[in-house]
């Protein structure tokens, strides 16, 4: 197994459908353990069922937008564990409203909202979690293509997908010199909780599996996988890399 006995901390499991569910079943496969965190209490009735079901050893309350917060999970995995070897983050939230319309329109709170919690919340973790890290610890976040093209609907989520791709490079240039990989895998569009605010979903579904060189749709057993080869030794020289994990849809230049 390529994770035997690695502490992988999951950051946004919503539920069985959700990417970091599809990450932390592909990581428990390779002998990873595991555990998760909830934001309040309707989040974590949610949780803790998946948790249990995956083999998951702790769960606990983190909203990424508390630095406070943040501080205890590292305190508390401090505690659990001593260390950590694999961070994963899959955290993004939008205001609806914002991800309807023109970008134009964007107001100056939920611009404010979505950078937080999507990209910021990244950093903020890694900062928390930098002394727990392992010589050889793997960070994990994951992006999509609306941070470098147009996606109709994606609007201020891609904004905050580039700026977390940009924060990718630099905490891999901070986090470098102690071993700690830091990387961002760009999924293909999946059925999940937050792509259903995407007014477009649709319309992508069908040009992915029409358009792309695997003619299909990803999965989130895609992404897992993927994120297992980075999480393991096997990714040993590879940080500040975003890899798309789209059946090849973002290398189309031209429909045939």
């Amino acid at each position: 197994m390529l994770l035997q006995g690695k502490k992988a901390l999951i950051m946004g499991l919503a539920n069985n459908r959700s990417i970091a569910y599809g990450v932390a079943a592909a990581l428990k496969a390779q002998g990873a353990r595991l555990a998760f965190n909830y934001v309040g209490d309707a989040i974590k009735k949610r949780v803790e069922p998946l948790s249990e079901e995956l083999g998951g050893e702790f769960t606990f309350q983190c909203d990424v937008c508390d630095d406070a917060q943040i501080e205890n999970a590292a305190a508390i995995v401090k505690e659990k564990w001593g260390d950590l070897d694999i961070l994963v983050h899959s955290v993004a939230f939008a205001n609806r409203d914002d991800l309807t319309g023109r970008f134009i329109d964007t107001s100056r709170d939920g611009f404010k909202l979505a950078l937080d919690v999507s990209a910021y919340s990244l950093t903020g973790l890694c900062r928390a979690f930098e002394p727990l890290f392992t010589d050889d610890a793997s960070v994990l976040t994951m992006t999509y293509h609306g941070s470098t093209q147009i996606i109709p609907g994606y609007n201020v989520m891609g904004v905050a997908k580039a700026a977390l791709e940009a924060s990718v490079r630099y905490l891999a240039y901070d986090l470098g010199p102690k071993g700690v990989r830091v990387n961002a895998i760009s999924a293909g569009p999946i059925k999940t909780l937050a792509a259903s605010a995407v007014s477009s979903l649709k319309d992508i579904f069908n040009m992915v599996e029409s358009n792309s060189p695997l003619r299909r749709n990803v999965t989130t057993a895609d992404v897992g996988g993927v994120a297992a080869f980075l999480s393991s030794d096997l990714a040993h020289a590879v940080t500040g890399q975003i890899l798309y994990v789209d059946s090849g849809f973002s290398k189309v230049g031209a429909t045939a």
